[in-house]
């Protein structure tokens, strides 16, 4: 008899877990506390549908070419379905610069370099329908999961055989060989496998932001904005990170992102009215959301509890249990700047596939599971969080009046902001090498460490400014106390607030 596999949650995680698995012959059943979408319609579901255990479901999202790789590849209807209901394909010649455009000659290799980008929900739309058409894969919704069922076996070491819910009101209990938990960033089942005495070993650390997103729907007739020749649309003045993403249907979102110590922006940026005047002060953001182009729709979303998570289920050989899984925000979470959370829990429900067909073993399916999820992800969970760290730094000293930098961070920065990043957006060939990093195809640093693009890296910062003036895009927008100033937030607000807590 083939295994059942229960999944706790249909986001994400749980569909990617379901199409890892589903060509295995496991029988999958998925477990939602929420109701599925009531309707076909991108329009309707973006509207309507409540989806309680995805709370970012309303931020914006896109697929990075590591996860369309993973769908091209193992579901080509899948993909062809996105595409079908409205889902864009962004490929990497829309990256160049216009520097890099007239240079540019396609290669084999760039196909592979593609995003996938949409609102969450027609995402979430296409991959439910997708999955249930799958004979060995049932979607059970309605159902709250409020424990795992379990047992301590002979060694001490915790057996998980299924859940235990309710469904309106009446007690729900399922068993299953496997129990997977794609529940979210909760994790309230490793809560009680703790309390149980597992032995689950964790580090977490604030990410030093938060994240406020706005839809726009583009005006009848209206197309797009053209990218060569215009300012990037996304873009970094330290105070606020902002960034557009094309959507479905005629959508995109806006995504402004805020330091935490940056207390009164934060607080201002929920109205709508802020938040556009925002966007109309940036010029990679105001060719898309001007009057005349498009208009914005609902409110602004905000997302906080932006917390770097690792969790280890193995700790010392010992498995924390038996027949027990974890994956996506649940197991492992980095701050989304990137967008890899999604291609994260579809890299790990690789990896669990890959470790159950390995060995019948609980133990060392566990360990090997484990093992490749630090092949796969830990180096993009400590690139993050190391970026976090410096830039959690940065936003305090931009607050802390009379503060100087040393040498070693200016130069630091130099190397960064005048030697890679220029480099990038001058060399065909480098914007390549770093675009697999970024895309989780590789190691998010490998490219810079091989001998000729470092050389390549250190000779454009050797040129100086002056000689690369040409690869500089535009500033993107005022400086701190103009923006504050437009829209009427106390710049000195948040100077003297910490200068108190000091």
């Amino acid at each position: 008899m083939s295994e059942r596999v229960l999944v706790i949650g249909a986001g994400i995680g749980g569909l990617c877990t379901a199409l890892a698995l589903a060509p295995t012959g496991r029988a999958v059943t998925l477990v939602d506390r929420d109701e599925a979408p009531a309707s076909d319609d991108p329009d309707a579901v973006f509207q309507d549908w409540r989806h309680t255990g995805v709370s970012h479901l309303r931020q914006s999202h896109a697929f990075l070419a590591r996860l369309r790789t993973i769908i091209k590849s193992e579901h080509p209807r899948l993909l062809n379905e996105l595409l079908a209901l409205g889902v864009r394909e962004l490929p990497f010649d829309a990256m160049l610069t216009d520097l890099q455009r007239p240079r540019y000659t396609p290669a084999p290799e760039d196909a592979d370099l593609t995003i996938i980008t949409s609102r969450r929900t027609t995402l979430e739309l296409a991959m439910r329908r997708y999955v249930q058409s799958l004979p060995n894969v049932t979607i059970e919704t309605g159902l709250l999961v409020r424990r795992l069922v379990t047992q301590k076996g002979a060694d001490g070491v915790i057996e998980v055989t299924g859940i235990e819910g309710e469904r309106a009101g009446a007690p729900v209990t399922l068993s299953a060989d496997i129990v997977v938990d794609s529940s979210g960033k909760s994790g309230f089942t490793l809560e009680q496998l703790r309390e149980e005495g597992a032995t689950i070993a964790e580090e977490a650390e604030p990410a030093g932001i938060l994240y406020f997103t706005r839809h726009y729907r583009l005006r009848p007739g209206m197309s797009e904005p053209p990218r060569a020749g215009a300012p990037p649309g996304t873009g970094d003045l330290g105070f606020l990170k902002f960034g557009v993403f094309p959507g479905d249907n005629g959508c995109f979102s806006i995504t402004i992102a805020i330091p935490e110590v940056e207390m009164e922006l934060r607080k201002a940026i929920l109205d709508p009215d802020v938040f556009h005047r925002i966007t109309l002060l940036l010029p990679g953001l105001e060719p898309w959301t001007n009057e005349g182009r498009s208009e914005g729709v609902g409110r602004v979303y905000g997302m906080g509890d932006l917390v770097s998570r690792w969790r280890d289920l193995v700790v010392e050989g010992k498995p924390a249990a038996r027949g027990y899984f974890a994956l996506g925000d649940t197991l492992v979470r980095t701050n989304p700047l990137y967008g890899r959370g999604c291609s994260f829990a579809a890299v790990s429900a690789q990896a669990l596939r890959q470790a159950l067909d390995a060995s019948a073993d609980p133990t060392a399916r566990l360990v090997a599971f484990q093992e490749k999820l630090y092949a796969e992800l830990r180096p993009f969970y400590l690139s993050q969080r190391r970026q976090d760290r410096s830039a959690i730094k940065r936003a305090r000293f931009a607050l802390t009046p009379g503060a100087k930098r040393t040498l070693r961070s200016k130069l630091m920065e130099s190397f960064v902001e005048d030697g890679v990043r220029i480099a990038v957006r001058s060399d065909v060939n480098l914007l390549r090498e770093a675009m697999r990093g970024f895309h989780m195809l590789e190691d998010p640093e490998k490219w810079l460490g091989r001998p000729n693009n470092l050389a390549k890296v250190l000779l454009v910062w050797a040129r100086g400014k002056r000689a690369n003036a040409k690869a500089y895009p535009p500033k993107p927008g005022p400086d701190r106390e103009e923006m504050l100033a437009a829209i009427g937030v106390d710049a000195q607000a948040d100077v003297v607030r910490l200068a108190q807590a000091a």
